[in-house]
């Protein structure tokens, strides 16, 4: 039988609780999402994210989108991307945006918050090289700006080259007119957030599920 059959409180279940941290509520919730945007199908596939109201006004939706077939965002050290995703795989992606629990060590905090700065990485380092090049941050600072419709493309190209050239200032300090600076890294990404409080902040909203609530 597989995961669409199965019933919150299963041993697979039990099992995708420890590894995600929503509780089997929860997951039942989800699951009900899950089956929904699928259309009862054991798999996701891209265009099933493209049925989905809320995503299509949103600036980065592609990227958002992207993020649940990335292999990197699995907990499991993968890397590339995948055309449809399990039930499992779309809960560990989910999770990325759960709030953390009132009850953490600082410790496990900053664990989290760690976590989700990697996923925030991954979604804007789309060649997987392990740095947010001039391109791919200029791309999404263009999709941000343009799509508003205050600004042309031009100007929000201009916007986001002087942008890049602050995020490198503020990453590795003063250079000199011939040096080029190749993007940021994931460490020079913690320096640009550092003090940012992401670890509630980042969620999504869609099929009438909000991920804020999703915090035990």
């Amino acid at each position: 039988m597989g995961a669409l059959q199965s019933l919150p409180g299963q041993p697979e279940h039990i099992d995708l609780a420890e590894k995600t941290g929503f509780s089997l509520e929860q997951i039942g919730v989800l699951h009900k999402r899950f089956r929904q945007l699928s259309h009862n199908e054991e798999t996701l596939r891209r265009d099933h994210f493209n049925e989905i109201p809320d995503l299509a006004c949103n600036p980065i939706r592609a990227q958002i989108i992207e993020a649940f077939f990335d292999k990197r965002n699995y907990r499991q050290n993968g890397e590339g991307t995948v055309e449809e995703i399990s039930f499992e795989d779309f809960l560990v992606v989910m999770s990325h945006f759960r709030p953390p629990s009132v009850h953490m060590t600082e410790e496990q905090r900053e664990s989290v918050r760690r976590e989700k700065l990697r996923f925030l990485f991954n979604m804007h380092d789309t060649d997987n090289d392990g740095t947010i090049t001039l391109e791919e941050y200029r791309h999404v600072v263009e999709e941000l700006l343009s799509r508003s419709g205050a600004l042309g493309k031009e100007t929000a190209k201009g916007i986001a080259d002087a942008a890049m050239l602050e995020v490198a200032s503020i990453s590795v300090g003063h250079m000199e007119p011939d040096e080029f600076y190749e993007g940021i890294t994931f460490e020079h990404f913690l320096k640009l957030l550092n003090g940012f409080e992401i670890e509630s902040r980042m969620n999504i909203r869609f099929l009438n599920m909000d991920t804020t609530t999703l915090c035990k």
